[in-house]
């Protein structure tokens, strides 16, 4: 049962039908379920509102929706004792950690270098 943590820029290449968007479109559909961070909902609303975009984006239906139930202080020092990314691509990573008791057994996907490196760097798969 192959898992993804999906960050929002994948969803927001594929909202805007960015170069890659298609590519990787299919290659979520691979996954049997995509989680996020709710953070992800608003980061993908406000980037839609920015971009006068007013449909309802249908790509949220396809998301299963972390909500820690604890401070993620011990995942938030181990992402950025990894490197340094900023707050809210430290907070998507600080999820994928609380989800993953192995990080090796989630795929990170992330069209966001810095943060992609960090993820390799914390174990997850790419």
């Amino acid at each position: 049962m192959p898992l993804a943590y999906v960050d929002t820029s994948c969803l927001v290449a594929i909202a805007f039908q960015e170069r890659g968007g298609t590519a990787l479109r299919r290659r979520l559909e691979r996954f049997d379920e995509l989680l996020a961070s709710t953070l992800l909902e608003a980061e993908l609303r406000a980037a839609l509102l920015r971009e006068g975009v007013t449909d309802e984006p249908r790509l949220l239906g396809a998301v299963s929706w972390v909500v820690p139930d604890r401070p993620l202080g011990a995942e938030i020092a181990r992402v950025l004792d990894a490197g340094y990314v900023r707050g809210a691509d430290c907070w998507h990573l600080a999820t994928a950690l609380y989800l993953a008791e192995d990080p090796g057994a989630l795929s990170f996907v992330t069209l966001d270098e810095r943060q992609g490196d960090v993820a390799s760097k914390l174990g997850f798969a790419s």
